[in-house]
């Protein structure tokens, strides 16, 4: 089985988008000898699945800052202003459930937004342990993260990605063997 980059396939539409132009539009491009069959590298289960938990991480970690960008904003219209940063949310947080000038209605919507942004961060610190074990097992990812100015997250990406180019020739990744 192989995989065939999206651009090389696109020349070969030759109409609307449904499954059966999509597959004429496949069938035609490997007909053609230009393709040079430069084939997107087939990842292995656990390539899958460290990708899988990278893009999981970056899903949570978006939702996290999403929320404290909601409690941050939803305060200020409270008059309560804090500043930037997940450090200093606990403290604002703190900050609100004190204020007893605030309606009981805004002060159960800051408990639920708390909640929330709590089990968020507990998702990534999960997500994180679980991220380190993959670091300890894989020698090559404590190598690369070494290097300064990359980091376990950065370490990781990197592995992943050169294990795709090292996979190219159908050799089995030599970061995840």
């Amino acid at each position: 089985m192989v995989l065939i980059p999206p651009h090389y396939v696109k020349p070969y539409v030759r109409r609307g988008k449904s499954d059966a132009t999509d597959a004429e539009a496949i069938c035609e491009a490997m007909s053609r000898p230009k393709l040079n069959k430069n084939f997107v590298p087939v990842k292995n289960a656990e390539q899958q699945s460290a990708q899988m938990l990278m893009m999981m991480r970056a899903q949570f970690i978006a939702r996290r800052t999403q929320l404290s960008n909601s409690i941050r904003g939803f305060a200020a219209e409270f008059g309560i202003v804090a500043p930037k940063g997940l450090s200093r949310l606990r403290a604002l947080l703190i900050e609100i459930s004190a204020d007893a000038t605030l309606p009981n209605l805004a002060r159960e919507m800051f408990k639920r937004l708390a909640s929330d942004y709590a089990h968020i961060d507990a998702e990534v610190a999960e997500l994180d342990r679980k991220l380190m074990v993959l670091h300890i097992l894989r020698e090559v990812i404590m190598i690369l993260a070494t290097i300064q100015g990359i980091g376990l997250v950065g370490a990781m990406l990197l592995a992943i990605k050169m294990s795709k180019l090292s996979n190219r020739g159908g050799h089995s990744p030599p970061f995840w063997g």
